[in-house]
């Protein structure tokens, strides 16, 4: 046989390994509105070349600190696949990030995103992807470029992977937390939306214990089905807290609670001989999580350190700024409740002392 032939048939290609080259610069092109339609100033927010450029001095700051999250979705996504339902779960990828760069009083500039998959479904990426744009658009950041892997034998049948980059700056006299958060100071809480993007592989295994299917109503929200309802993408407080910030020198800290819920979160933002006091009466819990604790009759404790519970910002200020910052934020369209103090520790205690109960 002559050299390069394979008993008369053609070379393998790429397509033939489970890779189409095609399908990839089709959702290129699909995606290109939505990329362009997150631009702001810095960027043109240009899809095609090997990086994605940002001008940091076009945004104006004078001394610049930049602050950079990245984060994913979590099991989130297999309700996502599983209930074929795409569209939100892009919101939630910016949103993981996003929080978490303005807790450290950061603007977020721009965002990149990879998604990866066994087989690529162009519609579906591009739904997947349009809800990141969404992400991007609430948070005012600019969607700048990403990666799309298609990866046969790492993923199957239709499973896919997400994961969000995000790159936000800060004057360097406003990054926080600031170092004099004492004894006295007031907790505001931000109300979530529900489960935000943590918790997911424990309520996946409760939804299979109640015996609903995805598609069957929800007990906690009849307007929906179980699948709508747990995919309520996360809240992005980016916006809301930035005007706060802007506009009073109250606020001391912000903790973004996910994973680890309070118990875990709140302590990263608070000086050592400090502890949080939770008034647990006070939060506001939507009522997904009534349903878990019940289904899986989870204790309080274990709620508190899996879930937000209903919080999923907290705001750390002066006791003589709280009510001008709570005021701020609720004319941001957010719910905000005041949940606590913080107190001087004492030796041995944990940094978040809850009292009383969730109003599960």
């Amino acid at each position: 046989m002559g050299a390069g032939k394979q008993d008369g048939h053609n070379g393998i290609s790429y397509a033939d390994a489970g890779v189409d080259i095609s399908a990839g610069n089709a959702l290129v092109e699909a995606i290109k509105p939505l990329a362009k339609a997150t631009a702001r100033i810095g960027t043109d927010s240009a899809l095609g070349g090997f990086g994605g450029l940002f001008d940091l001095k076009a945004c104006g700051f004078k001394d610049p600190v930049l602050v950079a999250a990245n984060d994913g979705v979590g099991t989130k996504l297999r309700i996502a696949i599983d209930s074929g339902l795409h569209g939100t779960v892009g919101i939630d990828l910016v949103a993981m990030s996003v929080n978490d760069l303005v807790v450290q009083g950061a603007e977020p500039l721009f965002f990149l995103d990879y998604f990866a998959t066994g087989k690529l479904q162009v519609n579906e990426a591009r739904d997947v992807i349009a809800g990141i744009a969404e992400g991007c658009r609430q948070a005012g950041c600019a969607l700048i470029g990403g990666e799309t892997a298609e990866m046969p034998g790492m993923y199957h049948g239709g499973d896919y992977d997400l994961a969000g980059f995000a790159v936000g700056a800060v004057e360097r006299e406003n990054i926080l937390p600031k170092p004099d958060v004492g004894p006295g100071d007031v907790i505001l809480g931000l109300a979530s939306s529900g489960p935000h993007s943590n918790g997911y592989s424990l309520i996946r295994r409760l939804a299979d214990i109640s015996g609903l299917k995805y598609g069957d109503k929800a007990p906690f929200a009849p307007d929906k089905t179980l699948g709508e309802a747990l995919l309520t993408p996360t809240r992005i407080y980016v916006k809301p807290v930035l005007a706060a910030l802007k506009a009073s020198s109250g606020i001391k800290a912000l903790a973004h609670i996910t994973g680890g819920g309070f118990l875990e979160n709140i302590p990263r933002v608070l000086p050592a001989h400090t502890v949080a006091e939770i008034d647990l009466a006070q939060i506001p819990c939507p009522k997904v999580f009534g349903w878990l604790q019940q289904v899986g009759n989870i204790s309080e404790r274990e709620m508190l350190r899996t879930f937000n519970c209903g919080i999923g910002m907290i705001c750390v200020t002066t006791a003589e700024s709280a009510d001008e910052v709570m005021r701020l934020l609720q004319d941001q369209g957010e719910q905000v409740v005041r949940v606590g103090t913080i107190a001087e520790r004492q030796e041995g205690e944990e940094q978040v002392k809850p009292r009383g109960r969730l109003a599960l």
